[in-house]
């Protein structure tokens, strides 16, 4: 006899419906798992079988064949073997299980026991969208039941999985209270009142959230540069409803969400260490999974000690950066991983640290200079709109209990009135930002009054600006006047943008 059931897998972010077949003949004992499984789908044959034995059941001495169909897609991940193990018992006529209106997702221990998987918030969302009901296991529920219209029904183990579907047990869909799932107090424990001086900094820190500007900060050890982007969060705009569910499904697959409080509001902000790989970085693997582009999506990444990182994973960033999203392509699939971030670099200006620094005196040459500069490619610095440099903190700011400085909830509060500014100059467009603006969208919406483009030709002529550099000011000048809440872009915009350009104005050596 075949027995079915239904179950899903997912390949990147998208989620695909496998159906289980389990056929039981006779013949010589053996378990032929069939379907393109990989390994983790393959070792289901040995969890399964303890789980049923230790379970009360029987597993079938028979030939038992499992065909995960379709069978063209390779399947991934342990969350098949409840789904297995139920077709298994109906298969040899232990129980009569209602299974067709259902996809069953988790994986078995060996005693029986339901575990935790991954991605179960994307899987839902497909189960909602085929008309079916979900089976998760007891720890992934609240996760599952995000999904409004949706009925999810967690079991803690394969008896109480036998007993449901049976009838001999009743159960009521999982419901969770909105507030105890998603925080609406963002979980920010610091604040850029805490930063003593910098101000250009905190300025140009201001400007780059406003457009989703790329910025890089240059600076001797200890002038506050992680200090500064650790505080990014606190002045990213909440996120939207669609947002939230873009985070939240790449943090399901990822295995990284809260299980008390799935549902990701706070804006991502990942800070991978300079000995990250390309793959750590960009994604990919034997089994693909995002990368620390991907879980910073909609958030900050911030790179901190930014010559340090292999050239080969810093290189691998240009096309996120660029385009938005990420392609990995292997033998046998390629997929597709959204990549909208903050860049954020940090770096000193010199091997040592304390070039132009009035600390301590920097013993660098200029060729070592030179050269730590050059670890980072002319083609991503490009990728860059403002780079600034941050000078010594004075001693009288810093023992100063007098001057106060501005909280992170009255900068946030000019950020999201430039952001809306820039939502209701693209609504017609398919960007969001400033910094997205391609030539026609800079000739429609960057005008200079006539002073503005004065300044700016004197500004191109005196510092060698290239092409680029001038497209990179014009954006960044956009950005500044929108802040202002100006509809043209003044000279003040201009040449507060030109401050922004540290490298291109060859100060370092």
């Amino acid at each position: 006899m075949v027995s079915k059931t239904n179950a899903l897998g997912y390949a990147g972010l998208t989620v695909y419906p496998v159906e289980i077949e389990v056929d039981i003949q006779r013949g010589l004992p053996c378990v032929c798992l069939v379907g393109l499984a990989d390994t983790a789908v393959k070792e289901s044959r040995d969890r399964v079988r303890s789980s049923i034995k230790n379970s009360g059941f029987t597993f079938p001495s028979q030939r038992v064949t499992i065909n995960l169909a379709p069978a063209h897609i390779k399947k991934e991940g342990t969350q098949f073997d409840l789904a297995i193990a139920l077709a298994i018992i109906s298969a040899s006529h232990q129980a009569r299980l209602s299974l067709s209106p259902y996809f069953i997702l988790g994986e078995l221990s060996l005693e029986g026991d339901i575990r935790q998987i991954s991605g179960v918030f994307p899987m839902a969302l497909k189960a909602r969208e085929e008309g079916k009901r979900l089976i998760v296991p007891f720890q992934n529920a609240s996760e599952a039941a995000l999904v409004r219209g949706l009925e999810t029904y967690p079991v803690k183990t394969l008896r109480e999985a036998v007993a449901f579907l049976s009838g001999f047990i009743e159960k009521e869909p999982h419901a969770i209270e909105w507030g105890q799932v998603c925080n609406d107090e963002l979980p920010y424990s610091v604040d850029f009142a805490e930063v003593k001086g910098q101000l250009f900094a905190k300025r140009a820190l201001e400007v780059a959230v406003s457009g989703m500007h790329n910025i890089l900060l240059i600076g001797p050890p200890g002038v506050g540069k992680t200090m500064l982007a650790r505080r990014l969060p606190t002045i990213l705009p909440t996120m939207e409803f669609e947002e939230t569910l873009e985070v939240t499904k790449i943090y399901s697959v990822a295995g990284l969400l809260n299980r008390e409080r799935p549902l990701a509001t706070a804006r991502p902000f990942r800070a991978p260490h300079h000995t990250s790989s390309s793959i750590a970085l960009v994604g990919g693997g034997t089994n693909i999974r995002p990368g620390e582009i991907t879980l910073s999506h909609q958030g900050v990444l911030f790179l901190d000690e930014l010559p340090e990182f292999n050239r080969d994973a810093l290189e691998a960033l240009r096309q996120p950066l660029e385009e938005g999203i990420v392609n990995i392509s292997r033998a046998t699939k390629t997929l597709t991983f959204p990549s909208r971030f903050l860049f954020v670099g940090a770096m000193n200006p010199c091997p040592c640290g304390y070039f132009g620094s009035r600390a301590k005196q920097c013993h660098c040459t200029s060729f070592q200079i030179q050269k730590y500069r050059t670890k980072i490619s002319g083609p991503l610095l490009d990728r860059v709109d403002i780079h600034i440099e941050l000078p010594d903190v004075k001693t009288e700011e810093l023992i100063s209990s007098e001057a106060k400085e501005e909280s992170s909830v009255h900068i946030k509060e000019r950020v999201e009135r430039a952001r809306l500014i820039q939502r209701e100059r693209f609504k017609n467009e398919k960007i969001f930002f400033n910094s997205q603006m391609n030539h026609r969208q800079m000739r429609e919406h960057c005008t200079l009054c006539a002073e503005a483009q004065a300044l700016l030709k004197r500004a191109i002529q005196h510092f060698r600006f290239s092409v680029r550099a001038y497209d990179k000011i014009l954006k960044v000048s956009r950005t500044i006047a929108d802040l202002e809440g100006r509809e043209k872009i003044a000279p003040e915009d201009i040449s507060e943008a030109v401050q922004y350009r540290s490298l291109d104005k060859n100060l370092w050596v």
